[in-house]
């Protein structure tokens, strides 16, 4: 079996590879038009980075993230005092951690990150470890952790009593 010997020329890769590069054709003209109506980034073909995408953060982190992270502690890698082996590098931006940079060790699944990597991860509104997903707050100090946020939320001032202010 196969083809028959007689087959010489396949139409549909013909027919694609034609399709692709007058669409490459068109890009190119749309590229060349855009550029001399002095629009050149106007369709940016790269994806643009941050120059250093671990350091940034929104401008206002969500109220939990504060709270967290006044709960976990941090310290400087070369402090870290790990049964085993310490982890090489942190598993959220994969670069390896150094001596004197500030990490951050989760209480309740001893993972090490760097501070900055975990604190963006917090700032998206996540409470738990980027790796196992074990929550950030131990359950120790879960209740307290709970009355800070109610508190900080403003909630409690929206279900006031009323009863007790005179005129009402």
């Amino acid at each position: 079996m196969g083809f028959p010997v007689g087959y010489t020329e396949v139409f549909l890769p013909k027919l694609l590879y034609h399709t692709l590069s007058f669409l490459g054709f068109i890009r190119n003209l749309i590229f060349t038009l855009l550029n001399f109506l002095g629009l050149p980034d106007f369709l940016e073909t790269d994806p643009v980075w941050p120059d250093n995408p671990t350091r940034t953060s929104p401008e206002n982190p969500p109220v939990s993230a504060l709270l967290i992270r006044e709960i976990l502690p941090v310290i400087k890698f070369e402090e870290l005092v790990v049964v085993g082996d310490p982890p090489e590098s942190c598993v959220v931006c994969l670069y390896e951690f150094e001596g004197g940079e500030e990490i951050r060790w989760l209480r309740n699944c001893r993972h090490v990150f760097h501070r900055a990597c975990l604190d963006r991860w917090m700032d998206h509104d996540q409470k738990t470890c980027p790796l196992c997903r074990t929550p950030f707050v131990p359950d120790e100090l879960q209740d307290e952790f709970n009355q800070r946020l109610w508190a900080a939320s403003g909630v409690a001032d929206v279900y006031t009593d009323y009863s007790s202010v005179p005129g009402l």
